[in-house]
């Protein structure tokens, strides 16, 4: 450091503010620390640094399954934000989302020396009265659906499922029928009340729903299912894979969307747009909950306090080509 600070011209303070990345360092001054450090090959120590201020620069991600859509949407964007905030990421996947996998998964992360874990499991699937949480060490958890004493950030998944029913609704149809996520899922279970307690405020009937497992193919088979009842004429289902299942069904059955029967999904997963026809749906912001998720777990880090109050990311109807008013007769 001594070396960079006559290179530049600096004293060794400043070096050491550019070193850490602090914002009270003028551009230029910046710059010209920055070439004196490449021109002496300098680089800072960061595992002296760790010991002296007792944090790492790292943040631990519990996550069950890495194949659905939403879980690496939510990565990417959790990747992005600790990046911004010069942060590195340590991924702890679990084979099995029980109290046991994340317990052991929390003892993996304390030996990669993390300062903080953001958890991305449904906890409705675990029972966390069992999970042994570390103590002293800041959590975040993704999911509005758990009761615990650490900040919670999830998308406001009630919204998202009323936006869909009353949009339909709102086009004509008497009611809406629904393609639910499986049970054990905290993001399906809210989205079906939310649909169930939408049509019963505006005095609709609430058909049965059908349930689903999130792929395309329960999409399928419930598509099949719906498209033999000559009533349903508007279906809101909670994903977009399954809702390209229930357009396959439907298509398959001759039923015409929107003509005869209009669909919305849940996500605004990229493909949805190519969907025939294009689907109209509600959008999740990933990259607002992977956010918000970062910044409130460095809150903690840097405070030593959780962050003050639980955060619901909005979500957003994309009106595309699938839903239509109701044909006449």
């Amino acid at each position: 450091m001594a070396d960079v600070a006559r290179e530049a011209g600096v004293s060794g303070q400043t070096v050491s503010r550019v070193a850490n990345g602090r914002s009270n360092v003028d551009e230029s001054t910046r710059n010209r620390v920055q070439a004196a450090m490449r021109k002496v090959g300098y680089r800072p120590n960061n595992a002296a640094r760790a010991l002296r201020l007792g944090r790492f620069g790292n943040i631990g991600v519990i996550m069950f399954t890495l194949s659905s859509f939403g879980n690496m949407r939510t990565l990417d964007s959790i990747a992005m934000a600790a990046s911004d905030h010069n942060y590195s990421l340590t991924l702890i996947p679990v084979r099995r989302p029980s109290q046991t996998d994340v317990t052991q998964a929390f003892a993996r992360l304390h030996r990669q020396a993390v300062d903080g874990v953001i958890i991305v499991i449904e906890t409705a699937l675990i029972d966390t009265n069992e999970v042994h949480w570390p103590a002293g060490l800041p959590v975040v958890v993704i999911d509005a659906g758990a009761d615990l004493p650490h900040p919670i950030v999830d998308t406001d998944q009630a919204e998202g499922a009323r936006l869909a029913t009353e949009h339909l609704l709102s086009l004509g149809h008497r009611t809406v029928w629904h393609v639910s996520g499986p049970p054990n899922s905290y993001s399906a279970t809210r989205r079906h009340q939310s649909w169930c307690d939408t049509l019963l405020r505006h005095g609709r009937e609430v058909p049965p729903a059908v349930r689903g497992d999130w792929t395309s193919d329960s999409g399928y088979r419930a598509g099949l299912t719906l498209a033999q009842k000559p009533g349903v004429t508007a279906v809101f289902t909670a994903n977009d894979q399954m809702a390209l299942g229930v357009l396959r069904g439907l298509h398959e059955r001759g039923r015409l969307v929107p003509g005869e029967i209009s669909v919305v999904g849940f996500d605004d997963m990229a493909e949805s747009k190519d969907f025939w026809p294009p689907l109209t749906t509600v959008r999740q912001n990933f990259e607002g909950v992977g956010r918000r998720s970062v910044e409130m777990l460095i809150h903690g880090i840097r405070s030593g306090t959780s962050s003050p109050a639980n955060v619901l990311v909005p979500t957003h109807l994309v009106l595309r080509e699938s839903t239509a008013p109701p044909a006449e007769g």
